[in-house]
């Protein structure tokens, strides 16, 4: 009995840890430097072909499931 509860806990844990970094796994972020407006650099999917314009640093989230492009 004490092995079935570990085991239980055991796959909880599992479970959340792997779902913790869920949104950022499928998104593979490219630069795009000829997309580019002044200060905000334009990055795209390969993935998902998602859109995103950011000032500072790569997307850090997927945005597969907000139905194509997007800006953040």
């Amino acid at each position: 009995m004490p092995l079935l509860i570990a085991f239980i806990i055991a796959v909880v844990v599992v479970a959340i840890y792997a779902r913790r970094n869920a949104g950022t796994r499928a998104c593979r972020w490219r630069e795009d430097r000829a997309g580019s407006k002044g200060a905000l650099i334009k990055y795209n999917c390969i993935t998902c072909g998602a859109e995103a314009f950011r000032s500072t640093g790569i997307p850090d989230r997927c945005m597969s499931g907000q139905g194509g492009a997007s800006k953040l």
